[in-house]
């Protein structure tokens, strides 16, 4: 038998092995059950990485949810400041009846208050003690410092600002802040602990 009709024989043999592995192969797939669906993740706790069953007002930031008990709201922007080799934030949240915010600053231990703006008062810092409504604050802090904006604050994307914040004998506080060289802008807090709110991050 010639050479060339043994290797054109080999050839078609080793073309027809290879038909029929690729059949059976494909017989055994056709007769495999569907894959199952893949498990869904267990529910997280959001709070687990934190050790803080209320959340941790370090870590806020827009989008995330505070629950006051009387009253839910979203943060809807951030500023970020900076002073020197101090760093704090002002969270703007969503409320009727006005602007406010939450102030969070670690110093060492974690400091909050929500504020009112109060842009009715005719208030300017020009002094060590202020007087509203025959309560007296004194001035407590002054200074300036860089911020940076997250979301919407109705600032621009970074830029500088002042600040004057009063305390009165009963803990009572009054601030005056101005952006960007803009007009003194009042407003009324009142301290806040962990323990009156709690945090539920957004997405992101």
């Amino acid at each position: 038998m010639p050479n060339s009709l043994v290797l054109t024989l080999a050839a078609v043999a080793v073309a027809a092995a290879a038909i029929a592995v690729a059949v059976v192969v494909l017989r055994n797939a056709r007769r495999r059950p569907p894959a199952a669906p893949p498990t869904p993740p267990a529910p997280a706790d959001p709070f687990a990485d934190i050790g803080e069953t209320q959340g941790d007002p370090l870590r806020l930031k827009a989008g995330d949810m505070l629950d006051f008990g009387a009253e839910r709201t979203w943060i809807r922007g951030t500023l970020r400041l900076s002073e020197g080799g101090a760093v704090w934030a002002e969270h703007f949240v969503e409320v009727e009846g006005g602007r406010r915010w939450l102030s969070v600053e670690q110093d060492p231990d974690v400091q909050m208050a929500l504020w009112t703006g109060r842009p009715d008062l005719d208030l300017t810092p020009h002094g060590s003690e202020v007087e509203l409504d025959g309560v007296r604050y004194r001035l407590t802090e002054r200074g300036s410092a860089s911020y940076r904006s997250e979301g919407t604050t109705g600032l621009r994307a970074e830029g500088g600002m002042d600040y004057a914040d009063y305390e009165s004998a009963d803990g009572r506080l009054l601030s005056f802040e101005r952006f960007d060289h803009g007009r003194w802008e009042p407003s009324t807090g009142v301290p806040l602990t962990r323990a009156d709110f709690t945090v539920y991050p957004g997405g992101g």
